[in-house]
């Protein structure tokens, strides 16, 4: 009798190929309706935060995240981030579809962006902050988060 078992190896490969294809979909398609746009970005960001929640080992705390219009966030920004370390929740704000000026597979690019900066933020939530040190801690968390996402697309 020939018996098949389902190797780990096996479902990690079949898993990478469904992955692969699902983000595909997200690509190649540019919905014009609003409300469409606005459902997959939201599908996307929710993706894109699970996966890095996990490489940043930050699977211990619960995080959210809400598409916002640019009103709510500080000038100049796509999103920001609030934490509480003592029950490990925190909230990124991710600037809405409707706010970008960008095609549409470059508004997701920088919506995950986004998402790796602020958890980014989170990972250096221990650390001293000040006025004086939020520009230099700005720049740095742009390189870092530029370097992660460089890393995972390659």
């Amino acid at each position: 009798m020939f018996r098949s078992t389902f190797t780990a190896p096996r479902f990690l490969g079949i898993a990478a190929l469904l992955f692969t294809l699902s983000f595909s979909t997200f690509a190649s398609t540019n919905p014009t309706d609003p409300k469409d746009r606005n459902a997959q970005a939201a599908k996307y960001v929710a993706l894109k935060l699970q996966i890095w929640q996990d490489r940043m080992n930050l699977k211990d705390w619960d995080i959210r995240f809400e598409m916002v219009r640019s009103d709510r966030l500080e000038p100049k920004t796509l999103g920001n981030i609030h934490w509480d370390t003592d029950v490990k929740t925190a909230k990124i704000l991710v600037l809405a579809p409707q706010d970008y000026k960008l095609p549409y597979q470059a508004m997701l690019d920088d919506m995950e962006f986004t998402v790796v900066h602020e958890l980014v933020h989170l990972e250096l939530a221990s650390l001293p902050r000040s006025d004086a040190s939020r520009r230099t801690e700005e720049r740095a968390v742009n390189e870092i988060a530029s370097a992660l996402l460089r890393l995972a697309r390659r």
